[in-house]
């Protein structure tokens, strides 16, 4: 073999027998004879792995022919030869002869083996183990295990960049209204959530443990992903042919609802998934799971573990017991159809397999699991139940006006009652359950003397309907409407024992009629209230003038509006149950505006103050004095009238009945001392009831109600102490009537400087001139100076026409029904009469119209104060006709 010595060169010899040469030896051939230059030597001495062309049999082969073995595949493996190399080192070569002689072969780049050379050269490397089947697959699979993982990390980080910025925040959960009663107990939560958020250690230590059990048994394991129980409920679904078993943690549930919409996509389940370990870098395990308790659902309107508590058991969380708890876990899995509201039956078996689970889990014993599992189904409410639901729904309709948007949990102090409330609650539903008359629904109202509302019941069944009758619903309230008025009437100077005319009338194409057709001649206006006569008030109204009953009604509290006509008088005009209730207060507490209110004030969970009713002192809307006279009269209307059912053991009661016509709503609305309170009964499609009157049905359940809210407390009188029938000082302002009336009928202040007089401009005639010439018409007032408008017609106008009694040579009407007398009372009648409807509308043609409008055909009729009973009051001044002289005419 050729080889260098120093700067000499030494070409190889070709002699020799080939009998002298192993297998093994390595040789080159003739045709292989090259010179090596110095650039390719050192070339080849920095490549020393450069393979030679030995065949495996040791037989020298060309270049050529060893690249054709390669293009052909002619080979069974390709060997890999050593090169000879050109050395200066003998050491080396022989290291290299010494390595080709041991017949060692080394593992080619494309899976051959090389050949050894001869002894007289050449030279190879070890040869290496062949790489395993196994082998290949680690590598396969850790290659795809690093491609795999940079795609999944470019596939998490492209959705989390879309994921909205607000993603990353945790919103605050929606703010609850706690509702608190007056003595501050719970009425309700309302709000999105319907309960207000609780700590772990604020519920029953049995509800996490069952929402653990049942939907995340690893959640104290694993780091907001589990692999194992998506592997675990990947398994068991196969095997059931049916999803039994989610594979998301609570963690990833937590995330859903706070960030994510319920949509079944992959794009949904990455983003679940990396939110998840947000929250799980951020919060601690327990704060996680109070924050998943507190916002999940568990269906019917229930959000969160206190509002489901309350809904379901009527309760708080920390009173929730095993049972109840693997209820509300169970409920978890569908909400809507495992709600106990909806099937119980279905609760309580998903309640079993929660049980179970815990179990398993260790979580309770044996004794408690069968201790449970013994319990009956609970069987809820499919809505909210009980009557304060009406007062809270109130709350929250109104608690915007008062506080504007509400954003953090508060707490809203009302004027409810609770056991009046309940009190008030089976007043109405055993009326309604008990009556016979075709009666569906009813509403009650009771108010304080301030307004406040103590009662309230929109409904027989809160769970069964959600409108409130109370408030929402404006029915026409018949004679209960009545004494707006008389107090109109006693505004202008009547007086209880002041003498009515009850006998037929026509008020344009309108004839009022009594109920039972009856004219009772001569009656004191005291009579004519407790009677409920129809023909007397409709005369008062069309003298002061429906404008003047309508301002009287709205200083009262009446907002509705009101129709201007004469048919006022007997409550055609629509209004609502807590209006009515609220306008009688002002005679119930001695004459001050009483405007119904529920919230006294609202304050946030850590008691700074949002909203506080003002402790003003309300405006005096009626004289003192008119409120004993109105008060004497309605008493006798409970004593001995129309409301006799109504009467409230050992308390002066007042109060007045009305019923429409066909007997569509009955009504009565009355008071004590102590409370106002109004009932309504009737159907909600206008159906008619069987002959219910005001008297009847209504004035039973208020004695119920009234009497159950006054038990306990001593009675007290109602103001004023008027004594019908006694004698009494004139009603002059110089006699000490607290307000006056202006032109309009409104009551005034008197003037101090005038030393109590009415004010000058209140009073047209305290100059002692007469305001009418001889012809009836009214005497202008000098230039600049501004004329007076009495709410009366003029003279000139005729207001209705009184016809004769039956008995008179002149009568030209008809009794409604020939067969009663026209008036006085039948033998068999009690001295107030029959309790019949309180009205009755009818034409000539026998129909019921209301009368369109006041048309007005004959002036008043006079009125001799010689021909007065001896009983009769007509008072005033000495040739004064201020008051008096357009209401009789002279």
């Amino acid at each position: 073999m050729a080889r260098r010595n120093g700067q000499e060169r030494i070409e190889p010899t070709f002699g020799g027998a080939a009998n002298d040469r192993d297998e093994g030896h390595f040789s080159i051939s003739t045709d292989d004879r090259a010179v090596v230059g110095p650039a390719r030597a050192t070339a080849r001495r920095a490549s020393p792995r450069d393979p030679g062309f030995g065949g495996p049999d040791g037989a020298g082969r060309g270049r050529d022919e060893f690249f054709d073995g390669i293009d052909d595949h002619e080979d069974d493996s390709m060997a890999r030869a050593a090169a000879s190399r050109s050395t200066r080192a003998a050491p080396k070569a022989a290291k290299t002869r010494a390595a080709t002689k041991s017949g060692g072969a080394r593992r080619g780049w494309f899976g051959g083996r090389g050949g050894g050379g001869s002894s007289s050269g050449g030279g190879g490397r070890a040869p290496k183990r062949r790489r395993s089947f196994l082998g290949h697959v680690f590598r396969l699979f850790l290659f795809m295990g690093l491609w795999g993982g940079v795609a999944v990390a470019c596939v998490v980080g492209w959705f989390a960049v879309k994921l909205p910025q607000e993603a990353w925040e945790i919103p605050a959960r929606p703010p609850n209204v706690k509702i608190v009663s007056v003595t501050g107990d719970l009425v309700a939560n309302r709000g999105i959530t319907g309960g207000k958020e609780v700590a772990l250690d604020q519920m029953s230590p049995f509800i996490p443990q069952a929402v653990m059990a049942i939907e995340d048994r690893r959640f104290y394991d694993h780091w907001g992903v589990d692999p194992i129980g998506i592997v675990r409920a990947f398994s068991q679904n196969m095997a059931a042919g049916e999803t039994v078993q989610g594979g998301s943690t609570l963690t990833q549930q937590l995330a859903k609802n706070i960030f994510l919409n319920p949509d079944q996509t992959i794009q949904r389940k990455i983003q679940e998934a990396v939110l998840s370990l947000w929250l799980e870098s951020r919060f601690s395990k327990d704060q996680i799971l109070e924050m998943y308790l507190n916002r999940v659902y568990f269906g019917s309107g229930a959000t969160g573990v206190d509002a489901a508590a309350r809904r379901y058991f009527n309760k708080s969380p920390d009173e929730v017991d095993l049972g109840e708890a693997a209820l509300l876990a169970g409920v978890l899995k569908a909400p809507s159809r495992l709600s106990p509201a909806n099937d119980p039956a279905a609760a309580q078996a998903r309640a079993e397999v929660v049980l179970q689970a815990m179990l398993e889990e260790g979580f309770i014993t044996r004794e408690q699991f069968d201790a449970a599992r013994r319990r009956e189904p609970t069987q809820a409410k499919a809505f909210w139940t009980g009557a304060e639901n009406y007062a809270a729904d109130l709350v929250m309709r109104d608690i915007k006006a008062l506080v504007g948007e509400v954003k953090e949990d508060v707490v809203v102090e009302t004027t409810l009652d609770l056991d009046l409330n309940a009190a008030a609650e089976k007043a109405i539903r055993q009326t309604v359950d008990g009556a016979k008359q075709n009666v569906s629904q009813g509403a009650l109202v009771a108010i304080d003397g301030t307004g406040a509302i103590r009662a309230m019941v929109g409904g027989r069944d809160y769970a069964s309907s959600q409108f409130n009758r109370a408030v929402d619903a404006k029915r026409q309230p018949g004679s209960a409407f009545k004494p707006f008025v008389y107090e109109a009437a006693l505004e202008f100077g009547w007086r209880p024992e002041s003498m009515m005319n009850d006998t037929p009338v026509r008020i344009g194409n309108w004839q009022p009629q009594n109920y039972d057709g009856k004219f009772r001649g001569q009656v004191t206006m005291a009579e004519a209230v407790a009677k409920s006569l129809n023909t007397v008030a409709a005369k008062i109204t069309a003298d002061v003038g429906p404008a003047t009953v309508i301002q009287t009604a709205n200083r009262l509290g009446i907002a509705s509006p009101m129709v201007d006509n004469a048919s006022l008088a007997l409550g055609t005009s629509e209004v609502s149950l807590m209006e009515l209730t609220g306008a009688y207060a002002p005679w119930a507490n001695g004459g001050y505006l009483a405007k119904p209110h529920l919230v006294n004030r609202v304050t946030t969970e850590n008691g700074r103050v949002l909203y506080e009713r003002g402790a003003e002192v309300p405006p005096i809307v009626v004289p003192s004095e008119d409120v004993g006279m109105m008060n004497s009269m309605l008493m006798g209307v409970v004593t001995k009238g129309t409301g006799r059912k109504a009467q409230v053991e050992g308390w002066q009661t007042a109060g007045k009945s009305g019923t429409t016509q066909d007997f569509k709503d009955a009504w009565f609305v009355g008071y004590t001392s102590n409370l106002v309170a109004g009932v309504w009964l009737g159907n909600d499609n206008g159906a008619l009831m069987k002959k219910v009157t005001g008297g009847s049905l209504p004035a039973e359940a208020f004695s119920r109600f009234m009497t159950a809210a006054h038990e306990g407390l001593s009675p007290m009188p109602l103001p004023g102490n008027y004594v019908i029938g006694a004698e009494h000082p004139p009603l002059t302002a110089s006699a000490g009537q607290p307000q006056g009336i202006d032109p309009q009928g409104n009551p005034v202040g008197l003037d101090p400087a005038a030393g109590g007089q009415l004010p000058t401009s209140a009073d047209p005639y305290a100059s002692g001139i007469d305001p009418f010439d001889a012809s009836g018409q009214p005497i202008q007032p000098p230039a600049g100076q501004p004329q007076p408008q009495p709410q009366q017609a003029s003279r000139g106008e005729p207001a209705y026409t009184e016809y004769p009694m039956p008995d008179d040579p002149t009568y030209r009407g008809e009794s409604a029904d020939p067969e009663l007398s026209p008036y006085g009372a039948d033998p068999g009648l009690p001295e107030y009469g029959e309790l019949p409807p309180d009205e009755y509308y009818y034409d000539e043609a026998g129909g019921r119209p209301m009368p369109p409008g006041d048309v007005y055909v004959e002036p008043p009729a006079r009125i001799d104060p010689s021909q007065l009973p001896p009983d009769a009051v007509l008072e005033g001044r000495a040739g004064d006709r201020s008051l008096f002289r357009g209401l009789f005419g002279g």
